[in-house]
């Protein structure tokens, strides 16, 4: 088992990871509305009081806010960071000429989503990176091994047997039919398989599994038992390597989709939710093993950040989305009442979420048993 990294490796490369990214995300809102005309009065990278920054020869005031956990662009026109309208009849005519609640739907939309965009094409550009140096991972969905007493032995599934799908999806890699399981812990799902070139289709219940990382962190897993017949980097022509990064980011991102989604329905614990205090230590052990691990979690946290972002939760990008989505149906803004709610609630929303995962990230990290230990 590796040690953990020492806390100031964690600090460096918790600000390391985020500070990129949000920087990338708000720079995709920034570059849009810049290249569609309208002003930014704020640049900011962190919240809080201000510990650097410069004003440029547009007016935008570029800053570090001390508190590192996220960032905004304030659009002339925005009431405050969180891009809700100010009262646009006491604008100047020039202010409003630039102001960001006066452009048109499309353009507000495109602003806005800009930002996850931003994030999803880091993580793009990142992976094609190492499927040019390394190539692409690609396994076989072949079974080389099948495990004494695991679900694959007692489904009769045999060394040799190509797995075409598993729940109606096709695996075409060894990867598919791995996350797949992974995801459903104990569930009974139907495996489709070719055998002497005979197709057969059989059911199978998944194993559980809590696993435990090189870190010494715990999770809960599927099993169904098969071992693949090995990894492989098939090298990827040049121009096929944004799509294959593509593909791999759209993968992950269906992963993520359905984990959040066996979150919401109870099939997985509320307490696999991780937040800041458990970004910093992931940060830092990747870290610790060397630059490229280091990136590929730079990736997997841009995919997250972007897909966080979209979701439909007031504050968020997918709050606003949601929100120009209403008034293109109904031909309307939604009242600055109602969104000045939503904007209440979705700030009660993040911080419980925050103040959630930070008791679960301690928890992770034994705090809780310890004190347990010492009251009792």
């Amino acid at each position: 088992m590796l040690s953990q990294p020492p806390i100031w490796l964690i600090l460096i490369a918790f600000v390391c990871a985020l500070g990129p990214l949000v920087f990338i995300h708000e720079l995709g809102h920034y570059l849009v509305a810049r290249w569609l005309g309208v002003g930014a009065e704020t640049f900011s990278i962190g919240f809080g009081h201000e510990v650097t920054g410069w004003t440029d020869k547009r007016g935008t005031r570029w800053k570090v806010g001390w508190l590192p956990l996220g960032g905004y662009v304030r659009f002339v026109g925005d009431e405050h960071a969180a891009s809700a309208p100010a009262d646009q009849g006491r604008l100047t005519p020039e202010q409003q000429r630039i102001s960001f609640h006066l452009r048109p739907i499309w353009q507000r939309f495109l602003i806005v989503l800009a930002g996850p965009i931003s994030n999803f094409l880091l993580a793009i550009l990142i992976f094609s990176a190492f499927f040019a140096i390394y190539g692409a991972p690609r396994t076989p969905p072949v079974v080389s091994d099948v495990q004494p007493g695991s679900a694959a032995a007692t489904a009769q599934i045999q060394p040799g047997d190509r797995i075409l799908s598993i729940g109606g999806r096709p695996t075409p890699t060894f990867e598919e039919l791995r996350n797949y399981a992974m995801l459903r812990p104990g569930e009974t799902v139907t495996i489709q398989l070719e055998r002497e070139q005979v197709v057969r289709a059989i059911r199978v219940t998944l194993g559980t599994d809590v696993e435990k990382d090189r870190f010494g962190q715990t999770f809960r897993r599927g099993l169904l038992g098969v071992s693949p017949v090995g990894i492989v980097f098939e090298p990827v022509p040049p121009l096929k390597l944004i799509p294959a990064a593509t593909s791999y980011v759209v993968q992950m991102t269906r992963t993520m989709l359905e984990a959040l989604g066996q979150i919401i329905t109870g099939r997985r614990s509320v307490k696999e939710l991780g937040g800041p205090l458990k970004i910093a230590q992931v940060a830092g052990q990747q870290a610790s093993l060397g630059l490229v691990d280091f990136l590929s979690l730079l990736a997997l946290l841009s995919i997250n950040l972007g897909f966080i972002n979209l979701l439909p939760v007031p504050m968020l990008d997918g709050g606003h989305l949601l929100f120009y989505g209403i008034e293109a149906v109904q031909r309307r803004p939604v009242s600055p009442r109602a969104q000045d709610w939503a904007f209440r609630g979705g700030l009660a929303f993040i911080l419980a979420l925050l103040i959630f995962t930070t008791v679960n990230d301690l928890g992770s990290f034994g705090l809780w048993e310890r004190l347990g230990r010492l009251i009792g």
